[in-house]
């Protein structure tokens, strides 16, 4: 096969990992998944069982940390109780324990909470920790950057540059406990392909930084594409990005994690419903499960449900910290109902 093209002047499709997908504007009607079927399926506990914390924050981004715990962000809430006096449009917290048996603390950062409100409001897309250093993928008002912690979220650094164009909602690759079990040396950034974290876009992109350089920009590469052997190729410009996901108008927030069991790359992306006015995403919407076995594709539906059971909120992943030894059972973060909701789900 030769390369993999992405032309939208044409009006045909894309390849992707050596197939051919079709941009079907009737897709949209006929609600179907953009990718085929995986021999993955996954079946979810009922809708009662679902544990909702923190009630009035969303987002949620989080990851494990090398005190076994997860660190996590919430924006516009008060995070756990005993909720914070102020409503913070960034706040950061800490999550002890595995499902059901979850505890949540609350962590006061001066350099690290902001105050704000929607999109006026700086808010956490991504959290990571490598080696010890806590990052964070930060979005709003203006493009998405980074800030970094040495001290486990309680003092910020943050970086003096953006990226100037797209990755407006920014998310890490997480593996395991402190980045272990990575496959390589980089680390991944996914987005979808929009400056604006509020909208929908019909691609998403990924960028790689080795995981010792993380806050030089001048050390991110971007997908390019594949080259004639079907190995992804990388360019040093970000306006030569090419998609790695396309599933047009629904691309938006998403979680990504890497499954060692099952070695599989899990993509949960939340899907804005179709008709009519943006649907509040906190109590109605459409919830994607992709796996694939790199980073860059080829992709396969788990699950694709554009009006699921209830609310997926704006993101929604499932941490690695809970993902149980048989290979199976898993459980979804997400921020449904403005809560740090959590959803029981098993592979088959």
């Amino acid at each position: 096969m030769g390369e993999n093209l992405y032309n939208p002047s044409e009006g045909e499709g894309f390849w992707l990992g050596g197939e051919k997908y079709l941009l079907n504007p009737l897709m949209d009607a006929l609600e179907e998944p953009p990718y085929p079927q995986s021999n993955l399926s996954v079946k979810f506990a009922p809708r009662d069982s679902v544990l909702r914390l923190a009630k009035g924050g969303d987002n949620w981004p989080a990851t494990w940390a090398d005190d076994d715990n997860l660190y996590t962000a919430y924006g516009d809430g008060n995070g756990f109780f005993p909720y914070t006096t102020i409503r913070f449009s960034l706040g950061l917290a800490k999550v002890s324990g595995v499902p059901p048996s979850i505890t949540g603390v609350n962590l006061h950062s001066p350099t690290g909470e902001r105050v704000g409100d929607g999109k006026h409001g700086v808010k956490a897309s991504g959290m990571l920790m490598v080696d010890g250093i806590l990052y964070m993928l930060v979005r709003n008002p203006q493009s998405s950057s980074l800030m970094w912690s040495n001290d486990r979220g309680l003092t910020w650094e943050q970086s003096d540059w953006r990226f100037d164009v797209s990755f407006g909602a920014p998310t890490f690759l997480n593996y395991g406990k402190n980045y272990t079990g990575a496959r390589d040396e980089y680390v991944y950034v996914y987005s979808h392909d929009d400056a604006s974290a509020y909208k929908n876009s019909d691609h998403f992109v990924l960028a790689r930084v080795p995981k010792n350089h993380l806050r030089d920009w001048q050390k991110y590469e971007y997908f390019a594409g594949y080259d004639k052997a079907n190995r992804p190729k990388w360019s040093e410009e970000i306006r030569k990005r090419k998609p790695i996901f396309t599933n047009p108008g629904k691309c938006y927030r998403s979680g990504i994690t890497y499954h060692k069991g099952l070695k599989k790359y899990l993509w949960c992306q939340t899907i804005q419903l179709a008709s009519g006015p943006h649907t509040d995403l906190r109590f109605k919407g459409g919830l994607g499960i992709f796996e694939s076995p790199d980073p860059w594709g080829p992709w396969k539906t788990v699950y694709y449900g554009r009006d699921w059971d209830m609310g997926p909120g704006e993101t929604a992943s499932i941490p690695t910290k809970w993902m149980a030894p048989d290979d199976k059972t898993c459980y979804l973060l997400f921020s449904g109902d403005d809560c740090f909701s959590v959803r029981q789900l098993t592979f088959e």
